[in-house]
């Protein structure tokens, strides 16, 4: 019998919809979260939402796009729109979330084409059915469309539990063999990610300008034209491209919400992320979004300073741009830093060297024994703290999962845990062990 493994790769469900039908409520109850900001007015939904949920040890990514319009009224209802497309080709699932009390509305029925096009799992969840009377008008009125249908009230949570075990039953699932398998095929998987027009686009190309032999497009992806499997040297590597993602608008919040989204996608599926900088314009606070989407998503990460060809600069100038960059980007300092130049191809193909070595630590493994000679000499240096009266008392760790690199220390009592203590060990994680450009997680178990 297969065994099913628990990666990093999380299947994705979207939640889409034209405005104010109650995307945003839905999603706080799947997620458990009061994350999106709800109020009743159509298209309040402006920046991009995700979490992650699990539902009967399904772990899932949710989203929760901008709401649909047929006819965009400005350049931000436009890039909601997008945003909703993009969503779309990106999800395994997709819960269509529409109004009891408007049936046959036509911006619901230009969505269904939509999602018909995209041959994907479909649930139509006609939402605010609070009562008996609603829910006998959602099944009257909505049930000739063709899609499996939920009438649900987002606000109370009635009836989600049904639509919720059909999700989770339909997205894929791989076993360890799979797993393996998928990883001969596409090798490394690399993202390229960064906000609009910090050359993805020239260093993706200059990239497979270097590789004469390309295998294939990646089979099975939603995003078939952009996604390259290729070797360089003896290794193989997938090409995840978010460059075609540079739509220009009047307002520059839906440009960056969309570039958000596409590396979020793309950070859901790589092993080793790219984080393109534009030398030129230095440090800017989207930058910093992208960088830690990155980080929360558990990839490796490489710090990639392009356009450094045009940069007026002297033997103190790279030093001085990764201090700074260190100083702002705390949360990123195990990463490698490199300045390239994409037009003109300086110091790409050390961009290799860099991708082999991160995800060598992002696959490391420890044996236990070594893990527990460590520990002791970590709890020499620096005992628990006492917190209330009761002290922490660390039993032993393993190493339960790579990709990234996953350790869970088995205590007395998790509570006692205090997140100075945690960090210090993972310091010296660091310390002993390396994991350059990879997060490390760390879990804390009651022995």
């Amino acid at each position: 019998m297969k065994r099913e493994i628990i990666h990093r790769h999380l299947p994705i469900v979207a939640i889409v919809g034209r405005p104010n039908v109650g995307k945003s409520t839905l999603f706080n109850r799947i997620t458990g979260r009061r994350k999106a900001v709800v109020l009743d007015t159509p298209g309040v939904t402006r920046d991009r939402n995700y979490h992650v949920a699990e539902w009967n040890g399904t772990r899932m990514l949710v989203v929760d796009t901008g709401g649909y319009e047929s006819e965009p009224t400005h350049a931000l209802s436009a890039a909601m729109r997008e945003q909703t497309q993009l969503a779309i080709d990106e999800a395994d699932a997709i819960i269509h979330v529409v109004n009891v009390d408007e049936p046959h509305h036509p911006t619901d029925q230009e969505i269904l084409e939509l999602l018909r096009k995209a041959q994907k799992p479909v649930f139509l969840a006609v939402n605010k059915c609070d009562n008996e009377t609603r829910h006998l008008t959602a099944v009257t009125e909505f049930s000739g469309l063709g899609i499996e249908l939920f009438p649900i009230s987002a606000l109370h949570g009635l009836r989600l539990a049904e639509l919720l075990d059909t999700v989770v039953n339909v997205l894929p699932r791989r076993t360890e063999e799979e797993e393996a398998e998928l990883e001969a095929r596409e090798g490394i998987r690399v993202a390229v990610v960064g906000r609009p027009n910090v050359g993805k686009s020239t260093l993706v190309n200059k990239i497979l300008g270097f590789e004469r032999v390309i295998a294939s497009p990646v089979p099975g992806t939603t995003r078939d034209p952009v996604d390259t499997t290729f070797r360089y040297g003896d290794k193989v590597y997938t090409l995840i491209d978010t460059a075609g993602i540079r739509r220009r608008g009047k307002i520059q919040r839906g440009v960056e919400n969309l570039s958000v989204l596409a590396a979020l996608m793309s950070l859901e599926r790589c092993d080793v992320a790219l984080i393109l900088l534009d030398a030129t314009e230095g440090l800017t606070d989207q930058d910093a979004h992208v960088a830690g989407y990155a980080v929360d998503a558990g990839c490796g990460c490489i710090i990639v300073v392009n356009k450094w060809d045009v940069v007026e600069k002297d033997e103190k100038t790279a030093g001085a741009f990764v201090k700074a960059l260190r100083a702002e980007w705390g949360f990123l300092k195990h990463a490698p830093v490199v300045h390239v130049s994409a037009l003109t191809g300086q110091r790409v193909p050390r961009l290799f060297e860099l991708i082999d070595n991160v995800y060598a630590e992002y696959t490391r493994r420890i044996e236990t024994s070594e893990l527990n000679e460590w520990l002791q000499r970590a709890l020499a240096r620096l005992s628990p703290p006492i917190q209330k009266g009761r002290q922490l008392k660390i039993k032993y760790v393993t190493q339960t999962g790579c990709k990234p690199p996953t350790f869970t220390f088995f205590v007395n009592d998790p509570e006692l845990v205090h997140y100075s203590y945690e960090r210090y060990l993972a310091n010296r994680l660091r310390e002993t062990y390396g994991f350059e450009g990879v997060p490390i997680r760390l879990r804390f178990k009651e022995k």
